[in-house]
């Protein structure tokens, strides 16, 4: 994802009378590594230059790293976990927890004492700088993440993720998340703070796993700008945050009403078009996948049931499809939709906007999970 930076590792050997000298490396101040001579030679020596990329590499502790000299690793605080470079390199991995600072492309940010829960302060922060001027973009991958649930209206006011310094507003966000993504745009050279804020009163087992990857400006891996979340395979799967097949733990028994989706969020979900395709089709991968508004306890399952709703009918939480027809091709006169159904929906826009922004004092959802649904590039036509 980053323009190359290269390590060089210099073997100089000196004859004199007969007997090779050996040079040993030190670091220089331009990411590469140099070798100083210890002393100086007579005769001509003989030397060579090895130098390798400073690439992504998968350590043997099964964490992706940076591949650097073993020096260089040392140097910047990670752990050498593997070879690399045809064993010229090692594969330096980055694990860091609360108060730390990194400018090294992917760093994994977890909770003090993980893969145990996290047990300490009630804000946990780091911050991240650009590894080279090139650097326009990080992605914040979710490997692990369990915070605690938002609350029956949706808002996440226990846990939550923070994202600050950043060129565009990220929405908080709190529950499950594992396997989702964002990404995030650098403002210039000035870093970016991450920050996981917890409520220690609130007993609960919360911990994250989160890899840093930093995305060169030319990098055609990088996102548009005002994408928050980035697909770029042919067919997949998106899902909205905290999206899960039960209801909200922290909304009484009692209560009756409550969501575990997540709310004041303004979002896009965008897919790289691939060479060849020109439209893109949304579908639910089954009946109870799309469960944004209104009463999702009304959903039985059964054959034919339709609670799907559009255009007027959704007023607070919807998503965006632009100018979308349905599967027999008729277009729609509307690109909102809601409820607790979704029919199958084609368009030539390869974006879906997420809207949850709920009137104030207005408690209408109940048992909303937010949404799955499956995406699918179609070929253009002959």
């Amino acid at each position: 994802m980053l323009g190359l930076i290269f390590s060089f590792v210099i073997i100089i050997t000196t004859i004199v009378s007969g007997e090779a000298t050996t040079w040993t490396p030190s670091l220089g101040d331009d990411n590469t590594s140099e070798i100083r001579e210890h002393r100086q030679g007579r005769f001509f020596p003989l030397f060579s230059v090895v130098r390798f990329a400073n690439s992504e590499c998968f350590g043997s502790n099964s964490f992706n790293g940076t591949c650097f000299t073993k020096r260089e690793c040392s140097k910047y605080g990670g752990n050498p976990s593997g070879s690399c470079a045809t064993n010229l390199g090692v594969c330096c991995t980055f694990r860091k927890t609360c108060g730390a600072t990194t400018k090294i492309n992917n760093t994994y940010f977890v909770n003090e004492g993980y893969y145990s829960a996290h047990t300490g302060s009630e804000r946990c922060m780091i911050t991240v700088y650009p590894c080279t001027t090139n650097v326009c973009q990080l992605r914040i991958e979710f490997l692990d993440f369990n915070l605690a649930q938002p609350n029956a209206s949706g808002i996440c006011d226990l846990d939550f993720l923070l994202v600050t310094g950043s060129a565009r507003r990220v929405p908080r966000i709190c529950g499950e998340n594992v396997g989702q993504h964002i990404y995030v745009d650098f403002n210039g050279n000035n870093p970016i703070a991450i920050s996981v804020i917890t409520n220690a009163a609130y007993r609960f087992a919360r911990k994250w796993n989160l890899r840093l990857q930093q995305i060169a400006c030319d990098s055609p891996w990088r996102a548009p700008s005002s994408c928050l979340q980035y697909y770029k395979s042919i067919s997949g799967t998106v899902m909205s945050f905290n999206y899960g097949t039960t209801t909200n733990s922290r909304v009484p028994a009692t209560l009756p009403f409550g969501t575990r989706q997540l709310q004041n969020l303004n979002y896009k979900i965008c897919v790289r078009p691939a060479l060849g395709y020109c439209t893109i089709e949304w579908s639910q991968p089954d009946t109870t996948s799309f469960t944004v508004s209104g009463d999702s306890g009304l959903i039985t399952g059964a054959a034919g049931e339709d609670f799907s709703e559009e255009g007027l009918d959704c007023t607070h939480n919807y998503v965006i499809i632009p100018n979308p027809s349905n599967s027999t091709g008729a277009r729609y006169d509307t690109d909102r939709f809601c409820g607790n159904g979704f029919q199958t929906k084609t368009s030539a826009c390869f974006i879906l906007y997420v809207v949850t922004n709920p009137p104030p004092n207005e408690m209408i959802d109940v048992e909303n999970r937010g949404f799955t649904l499956n995406y699918r590039q179609l070929a253009c036509e002959v």
